[in-house]
């Protein structure tokens, strides 16, 4: 099975009844349970039980515990509130009576109106950068942890990624990071926006490290997220390439705040990204 097939395989939740789901992990995962992946499982939870087919408006989640990849997790869905353009749910994420994480979601009708937005930075087109795997070519050792990571979004960094970065001596602000489902979703929407909310979790606080000209694998770095939100401009398309803009605004206190946009390929936001993360740096004495 690929890598996007296990992917597909692990968002498609059983139902137990009573507004609960059970979602298990991947056959390769990090020491604990990847917060992009509880993200995009809750938000697959939630809408199978939307009264109406309303569009997702945003999502914010609270990592509370660490979760055992070994083990399947609960997702309990509470039905906050269902009317005709608005609905709410809260969904709230646990494993052996243990709380890891609480989500919640809005949906949202909103209609035409007023609209205006950011503009992407000039990048170069993904089918003009390397492929993530090429990018990883002999730093193996370095970073094991991103060579072994389950990989079914594609990557494609316009810039030099952190372990690059470092290894030339380079300092950067931002990543801006080309991704897209590494196989062909399913036309399901929540699918798709499922699939934005696993990769909303990937390369948005490396900007706090970058910064310094630090990166994963050189340094001793020690980073957990603590809370994560989006916010849901228009329906993206996961089968075609969206840019990943972020950068760190504010670091301060050992937690750094990662902002970020998703863009399509006609430049227009179809969702934007606030990731709060606590980073202990550990400088090297010696």
């Amino acid at each position: 099975m690929s890598d996007f097939d296990e992917l597909i395989e692990v968002l498609d939740l059983h139902h137990e009844g009573d507004e609960l789901f059970v979602g298990t992990h991947p056959s390769k995962n990090p020491p604990r349970t990847f917060g992009g992946l509880m993200m995009a499982q809750a938000f697959v939870a939630a809408s199978r039980t939307r009264a109406r087919n309303l569009p997702p408006n945003a999502l914010s989640a609270h990592f509370i515990n660490g979760g055992d990849t070994s083990k399947d997790m609960q997702f309990q869905v509470v039905r906050l509130r269902d009317e005709r353009r608005f609905a709410n749910r809260r969904v709230d994420i646990t494993q052996d009576g243990i709380l890891l994480t609480t989500v919640m979601i809005s949906y949202l009708a909103g209609g035409s109106g007023l609209e205006h937005h950011v503009e992407p930075p000039d990048v170069a087109d993904p089918e003009d950068v390397p492929p993530l795997r090429e990018r990883l070519r002999g730093y193996e050792d370095r970073v094991p942890l991103f060579v072994n990571a389950l990989q079914p979004i594609e990557w494609r960094y316009t810039n030099e990624p952190s372990w690059v970065m470092r290894d030339r001596g380079h300092q950067l602000d931002y990543n801006r990071v080309w991704v897209k489902a590494d196989g062909e979703l399913p036309s399901d929407p929540v699918l798709h926006t499922a699939a934005l909310l696993y990769s909303s979790d990937t390369t948005v606080l490396d900007s706090i490290i970058t910064t310094h000209g630090l990166s994963w694998g050189y340094d001793r770095i020690f980073a957990a997220t603590v809370n994560h939100s989006v916010w849901f401009h228009r329906q993206v398309n996961f089968n075609d390439w969206v840019l990943y803009s972020t950068s760190s605004p504010v670091a301060a206190d050992s937690r750094g705040l990662g902002t970020g946009y998703f863009f399509d390929r006609s430049r227009r936001p179809v969702a934007s990204v606030v990731q709060e993360g606590l980073v202990k740096y550990f400088p090297d004495k010696s």
